[in-house]
């Protein structure tokens, strides 16, 4: 990749509540042109973080800065960001011209100037044609769509995401986040996305920051986090995961990591139930006290029957 521009900073960052609750000592670089995600539970700091950044909390002390320039004493509508939230933020009574001028308006663009961006931006989310539509006429996801787009057309240097899908089913979730990887590598621009959904964050990133209780456990490239977790915290976060005690130890192996075999192999038990899952099948096999889940091959599932005593075999996996 060559030499890589960091395009937002962050320098021992805490934010504080009056209870006592926050985030502190947060540094983290993020470079032009990435997508990278805060994943944890709810409570965890990633939306803290986020409004940080975004201008819609003050920073306790530290700071953040975007291009090198310090940003932390700049309200929000001076920042290089938008943000995008998770309730659409569109005005009802507006149309969707309306609600995409509005920005643009207040900043004196000429008309010409604004009618070419929202034509272009409509385009660029798959909604042409909506201007003269109300809010309410549209779905979940359509407004989503428009509200990224109103979020563009600001031509921020970071785009900020605050769990931007959550509110939508599952189907228009995968598009969505289809849509915005596309339209990020179209466009280059720098997001940070923030989310309790691992597949989602799995899905999108270039790097994830994997967050517990205010921390960071582990930064890293999906691939990173999902083959090479740093704790067991992560490693039980992230994907599905066996965790095994043997001997004074904790193995934690991937279900596709888990073979079934017909000769002796790490650990034996008999197998609890069979689920089909499309084109391959979950086994669960009881070992002790332990349910051990493996993912396998539909062929070989086929020979398997309930109660069936059985071998598992650990490909790759990690000890904690």
């Amino acid at each position: 990749m060559g030499e890589r521009t960091v395009k937002l900073k962050i320098s021992d960052m805490t934010k504080k509540y009056g209870n006592g609750d926050g985030v502190e000592h947060i540094n983290l670089e993020i470079y032009e042109g990435e997508i990278v995600t805060m994943l944890g539970p709810s409570g965890c700091g990633k939306s803290t973080i986020l409004r940080t950044i975004g201008g819609f909390l003050d920073v306790t002390s530290g700071d953040i800065s975007i291009d090198g320039k310090s940003i932390v004493n700049l309200p929000p509508e001076k920042r290089p960001t938008a943000m995008v939230f998770q309730s659409y933020n569109l005005w009802t009574h507006m149309t969707i011209y309306e609600n995409l001028a509005f920005g643009l308006k207040l900043r004196k663009v000429p008309k010409a100037e604004i009618d070419a961006s929202i034509k272009h931006h409509l385009a660029l989310v798959s909604m042409s044609g909506t201007e003269k539509k109300y809010p309410g006429q549209l779905s979940g996801g359509q407004q989503q769509r428009i509200a990224i787009a109103r979020s563009l057309m600001l031509k921020p240097s970071v785009l900020l995401l605050d769990e931007p899908f959550s509110a939508l089913d599952a189907k228009i979730r995968q598009q969505m986040r289809e849509e915005l990887k596309k339209i990020q590598s179209e466009l280059g621009i720098t997001v940070v996305f923030v989310t309790h959904d691992q597949e989602e964050a799995m899905a999108l990133s270039h790097r994830i920051v994997v967050m517990n209780k205010g921390v960071f456990e582990q930064v890293g490239t999906p691939t990173e986090i999902y083959d090479n977790p740093a704790s067991k915290y992560v490693a039980s976060f992230i994907g599905e995961m066996n965790f095994i005690e043997q001997g004074g130890k904790t193995i934690a192996v991937r279900p596709e990591d888990v073979a079934i075999s017909a000769n002796p192999a790490d650990i034996t038990g008999t197998v609890r139930t069979i689920m089909i899952l499309g084109h391959y099948v979950e086994v669960n096999v009881q070992c002790g006290d332990t349910v051990v889940k493996s993912f396998v091959q539909r062929e070989q599932a086929d020979q398997l029957n309930v109660g069936d005593t059985v071998h598992l075999a650990f490909a790759k996996h990690k000890e904690f």
